[in-house]
């Protein structure tokens, strides 16, 4: 069972689109801007470099910014690097833990020859955990 499926075939249609034109070459905000267009072209609700505050009793000490925030619940995380490592992975728990989500989308479009696309869940979410969910994508 996937969590927000609907939700994350739109993110990953809009992926592999951006992935299919542009190929893994690009730095990452180029990526981002592409994808931003590719989102609003296809009319998938995002907010892009929400701020998500981190809290330590009760003072904000510093704040994270995911790429973006889809469907008000799933957060999307991009890079563009040779590869993908357990720190990319951390980096979107956190966005996870502090923010309240659900499911983190990470993405990798200097993977070659396919774009990485990882679904992760945060622990204690209602349904899969990350071990649970199907191995990460790579697409062509």
């Amino acid at each position: 069972m996937l969590y927000y499926k609907d939700e994350s075939y739109a993110i990953f249609g809009a992926i592999f689109e951006v992935y299919k034109t542009l190929g893994n070459t690009f730095i990452e905000s180029f990526y981002q801007k592409a994808l931003e267009h590719e989102f609003k072209l296809r009319k998938i609700p995002f907010v892009p470099q929400k701020r998500i505050p981190a809290v330590y009793k009760g003072q904000e000490i510093g704040y994270y910014t995911p790429d973006f925030v889809c469907f008000d619940k799933i957060i999307v995380e991009l890079k563009s690097r040779q590869n993908t490592t357990e720190e990319e992975q951390k980096q979107v728990m956190n966005y996870l833990n502090l923010g309240g989500y659900d499911l983190g989308i990470l993405v990798n479009f200097g993977t070659y020859p396919k774009v990485y696309v990882q679904r992760i869940v945060r622990k204690g979410a209602a349904l899969p955990t990350v071990e649970e969910e199907e191995p990460p994508y790579y697409f062509e």
